[in-house]
């Protein structure tokens, strides 16, 4: 996917380098180049947003529930050092 935007980047500016003047290249790249990224970009992110918010809420709910905690054998005891396996 970053080859893509990469790609798009150097075409818009190639683009916006043939203006005729700097105030259109600016706006060429701003408008074809820049905006149109950031939005794809962002809506492209959601999934991902998605699953790390559900992944954090999961681990709050573990560390909140002290009987997840214990019936998936992660006692407070283990972590002490001399009270672990061995």
């Amino acid at each position: 996917m970053h080859i893509v935007v990469i790609a798009w980047l150097y075409v818009v500016l190639m683009m916006s380098i043939t203006e005729y003047s700097v105030t259109a290249g600016i706006m060429t790249f701003l408008l074809y180049g820049a905006l149109p990224l950031i939005i794809i970009l962002y809506v492209m992110g959601a999934p991902q947003r998605r699953r790390n918010r559900k992944e954090k809420e999961k681990l709050q709910r573990e560390a909140m529930d002290p009987e997840t905690q214990v019936q998936s054998g992660q006692s407070g005891m283990a972590s002490e050092p001399g009270n672990g396996p061995g």
